[in-house]
């Protein structure tokens, strides 16, 4: 998470187990998914409640270019749910749900891609099994021997026609995925 969690208990002072399982469910939430940026978690026991321990429990948390995930749970009568451990428990559970179905949407809208993108072959790095690409909008992008399926990069020479995959790297852009294509490929 980009920033800590905030957890808060209202109208009680939970127990070690307690506070033990809030830290286990974040850090299972945490290892779950690494685009949450923010959660928000607190159970408030019921003050007015005279038998029993009720709880509601509110969690939010916060992931980019979604809504945000929000579970509220109040559980009425149920005496299972009269036990704060079940309560916490229920709680990230529903989060983690929700969350599969986020990832779950994320992957069907990455798998829209366009089209990867086409260049040229601009030059080779002399001695090295690398060279660039240039794009029609003249930029420049690195790619490796290793990037070039089919084996085909002893095929390449100065001027070919490929299409890849740009991604950043550690230096900058680069291309994964160059596949070499011929004239009557593109559009």
């Amino acid at each position: 998470m980009q920033t800590p969690p905030e957890v808060a208990f209202h109208h009680f002072e939970p127990s070690d187990a307690v506070r033990a399982e809030v830290a286990r469910q974040l850090e299972r939430l945490e290892k779950f998914s690494d685009r949450i940026t923010s959660c928000h978690f607190a159970v408030t026991k019921n003050a007015r409640r005279q038998h029993g321990d009720l709880f509601h429990v509110a969690l939010r948390v916060a992931m980019p270019g979604r809504k945000d995930i929000v579970v509220d749970k109040s559980h009425g009568d149920a005496p299972e749910h009269e036990h704060a451990l079940v309560a916490v428990r229920d709680a990230f559970d529903a989060a983690i749900r929700q969350i599969e179905d986020a990832m779950r949407d994320l992957r069907d809208k990455v798998k829209l891609h366009e089209a990867p993108a086409h260049g040229r072959v601009a030059r080779f790095l002399a001695g090295e099994n690398c060279g660039f690409i240039e794009t029609p909008d003249g930029r420049e992008i690195y790619f490796h021997r290793n990037s070039v399926v089919e084996g085909d990069f002893d095929k390449l020479e100065t001027g070919s026609e490929v299409r890849f995959v740009e991604e950043i790297g550690e230096k900058g852009a680069q291309a994964s995925t160059v596949r070499v294509i011929g004239k009557h490929h593109l559009p």
